[in-house]
C-alpha cells in the first residue's frame, strides 16, 4: 500500500513536472520526489478507531496468520467498518439526493493545491466552536490573498491531539441513538460554509474532527450546503500541525465502493522542502 502511494506521488509529481516544461525525462522524478516531505494526514484503522456513536465500528477478523504446511509463512484477514468511520470521506450523496457517489468523483476533486485554515487558538478551548466567515476572511487577510479557486481546504482545531480518546475527542464514549445529544466537538458553521459556496470555488475540505458540522448540530446544514454543492468532506484528519498554511498539496484516495455515500481515506500532504 505504501509503494502505490509512492508511486502514484511520482506519477503526480512528473506530470506536474512535465505540464509546466520542466523536464521530459522519467529519470528525474524519484530525485524530484526525494526533495519533497510527505504528511500522512491519516489514522490507522484498528480496535481504537472512532466511529459515529451509532455506527458499526471497525473489526478485523484472522483468517490465517502463521506457517503453513508447506513452510512458508502467511497471513490474511477478513474486515468489516461503515463506510463513516476513522479518516475517511463523505461523498456529495451522503446529504445530496442528486449528489456524486464516491466511486463517480473526479479525481480533481481529491488531489491538488491546499491551504490550512488554523482555527486552534479558539477551538481549543471551546468544543463547541463553530468556525466563521471571519475566520476564513482571517486566513485571506493574513496571506493578502483570496483562498485560491480549485484549493482543498483544510481546517485544524486542534482536536485531533485527543485521538483515539473518546470522551475528550467526541465529547462522550456511550453509543447509540442517546449518545448523538452528547457529542462536544468543533466544526464549520453554516454561514461559512454558505459564503464558501457562494464567494469561493473550492474542490473539497477537510477538517481533523469527525464531522464537518459541530457536535451539537441537529441539521447537518453545513454538509447539506458543501455537499449539495458536489464539495466533499474529509473527516477525523491529523497531524495539520505539519503543514504550512499554503503551498503544498494533497492527495486524497478513498475506497473505491460503487454507490458509496462515504468510504476509509487514506489522504497525504505534500510539502515544498
Amino acid at each position: 500500500m505504501q509503494d502505490l502511494s509512492v508511486y502514484l506521488l511520482m506519477l503526480l509529481m512528473l506530470q506536474a513536472c512535465q505540464n509546466q516544461g520542466e523536464t521530459d525525462s522519467t529519470t528525474e522524478a524519484p530525485q524530484r520526489m526525494s526533495q519533497k516531505k510527505i504528511v500522512d494526514l491519516s489514522h490507522a484503522y484498528s480496535d481504537e478507531t472512532v466511529y459515529w456513536v451509532t455506527a458499526r465500528e471497525f473489526e478485523l477478523d484472522t483468517v490465517f496468520k502463521g506457517q503453513t504446511e508447506k513452510g512458508y509463512y502467511y497471513s490474511a484477514f477478513n474486515f468489516s467498518t461503515a463506510e463513516h468511520g476513522g479518516t475517511h470521506i463523505d461523498a456529495p450523496i451522503h446529504f445530496a439526493e442528486k449528489g456524486l457517489t464516491v466511486d463517480q468523483l473526479p479525481l480533481e476533486k481529491l488531489m491538488g493545491p491546499a491551504i490550512k485554515i488554523d482555527v486552534s487558538a479558539m477551538a481549543m478551548g471551546n468544543p463547541d466552536y463553530l468556525i466563521t466567515i471571519k475566520d476564513l476572511q482571517g486566513w485571506e487577510q493574513k496571506h493578502n490573498s483570496q483562498i485560491p479557486d480549485g484549493s482543498i481546504v483544510l481546517l485544524q482545531t486542534g482536536f485531533s491531539k485527543y485521538y483515539p480518546n473518546k470522551v475528550e475527542y467526541l465529547g462522550t464514549n456511550e453509543r447509540g441513538e442517546q449518545a448523538i445529544k452528547l457529542l462536544h466537538f468543533p466544526g464549520l458553521a453554516p454561514e461559512a460554509a454558505q459564503w464558501l459556496v457562494d464567494n469561493r470555488s473550492i474542490n473539497s475540505i477537510g477538517i481533523d474532527t469527525p464531522s464537518i458540522d459541530f457536535g451539537q448540530s441537529q441539521y447537518f446544514k453545513s454538509h447539506v450546503i458543501l455537499l449539495g454543492e458536489n464539495i466533499p468532506a474529509f473527516e477525523n484528519l491529523t497531524r495539520l500541525d505539519q503543514l504550512p498554511d499554503q503551498g503544498f498539496e494533497v492527495i486524497a484516495l478513498p475506497m473505491k465502493i460503487e454507490g458509496g455515500s462515504g468510504a476509509p481515506l487514506r489522504i497525504v500532504a505534500v510539502l515544498k522542502e
